[in-house]
């Protein structure tokens, strides 16, 4: 008998390209023969995957500025979709937490009052959003799940150091690819035009939602070790801040100078014009000084670019240094700097390294391979 899947998000395509990864999920468990239902909001457009249930109950979620309206839009799209999961035969529901509260503890109370089985995939271990992951509701949100899926090692660890996760299986599944749904830019030059980019300077890419967490500071300091040796090197930010304001970044941009070598996209970037950011620029750079998973790092070895990250473990996990990309130390402005300085003086071996990494960007992430370890733990619980 085939299995039935229902996959319920609430974020969708809401504010980063997360409506990638619940996609590239569903065509891969369809491709392995399962029934797919995929519940999100009404702005997430039906990505016409053939075979894919496709649902949108959650309406107008982010319309209103008022927590309580959304909060109560919420509710109704959960239980419709989580009553329509079950009338359907879902024996399983596939949630993605990249935080707890009081909302997720609703989905988990409902699901399991309705007996079904929940599969949890936890991509952020705790919270990136002040105030949020109580410790008693995640224990009980924890305690609701029949097991739990996360992306790496380091993740995996994390997670097991929290006493009341000790006695529960925790998986480790890789993010996939976005291949299945871009197309790589292949004229950097015109892409360069279409966003009013310099043509004849070396351009490095800060790519995604702006979050202290993700470095940017540490970028603009090696930039400014950079630009003696490197005049013609631009930076250009393209990204909208999330929770916090640009005042800090712009006022190190002031300190050191460095608006000449800065260009600054700082909004939301529309999902038509990636390709062209991609497109245009020489080097992709992750700054990161604390991550559990990136989306853009799978985004840009996507669309086949140069990277450069810091050394946290859930990025080395993906990236090997002078092999898939290049490391440099966490928080660290010199060794940043010193490891672009490095690609921009050698020639010879960044398409090397750009092969290697469109061979393991195809295997180890493809949506396939990693449906078939999904599917293996769907089997696992369903009895």
């Amino acid at each position: 008998m085939k299995h039935k899947i229902a996959i319920i998000n609430s974020l969708g395509s809401h504010g980063s390209a997360f409506h990638f990864y619940l996609f590239g999920q569903a065509k891969g468990l369809i491709n392995k023969g399962l029934d797919v239902y995929l519940y999100t909001n009404n702005k997430t457009t039906n990505p016409n995957i053939r075979g894919l249930n496709f649902f949108q109950f959650y309406r107008k979620l982010f319309d209103s500025k008022y927590k309580i309206f959304s909060g109560f839009r919420y509710i109704i799209g959960s239980t419709l979709s989580i009553l329509h999961a079950r009338i359907q035969g879902c024996q399983i529901i596939h949630y993605h937490i990249f935080y707890t509260n009081i909302l997720v503890f609703f989905d988990f109370c409902l699901t399991k009052l309705l007996f079904g089985k929940v599969v949890t995939t936890i991509h952020d271990v705790n919270s990136f959003l002040d105030g949020f992951d109580s410790p008693m509701l995640t224990k009980w949100i924890y305690g609701m799940t029949d097991t739990i899926i996360t992306h790496n090692q380091f993740s995996k660890n994390e997670l097991k150091r929290k006493e009341y996760l000790k006695s529960k299986e925790i998986n480790i599944i890789p993010h996939g690819n976005y291949l299945p749904f871009i197309t790589p830019y292949d004229d950097p030059q015109y892409a360069r035009e279409y966003l009013s980019l310099p043509k004849d300077r070396k351009i490095l890419l800060f790519f995604g939602l702006i979050k202290k967490e993700k470095g940017l500071e540490v970028l603009l300091k090696a930039l400014y070790h950079l630009k003696e040796k490197h005049p013609d090197i631009l930076l250009v930010i393209a990204g909208k801040p999330w929770s916090n304001s640009f005042v800090p970044y712009q006022k190190i941009i002031d300190k050191y100078n460095l608006n000449d070598f800065c260009i600054l996209h700082t909004k939301f970037i529309l999902e038509n014009n990636v390709k062209y950011y991609y497109a245009s620029a020489d080097i992709v750079v992750l700054p990161y000084t604390k991550i559990y998973q990136s989306g853009v790092l799978l985004m840009s070895l996507s669309y086949d670019k140069l990277t450069v990250v810091s050394d946290l473990a859930p990025l080395k996990d993906i990236i090997t240094h002078h092999e898939t990309g290049f490391v440099f130390k966490n928080n660290d402005e010199i060794s940043l700097a010193e490891t672009i300085d490095d690609i921009f003086s050698t020639q010879n071996y960044p398409q090397h390294i750009i092969e290697n990494t469109k061979q393991m960007i195809r295997t180890k992430y493809d949506w396939d391979n990693i449906a078939g370890q999904t599917m293996s733990i769907y089997d696992s619980i369903i009895e």
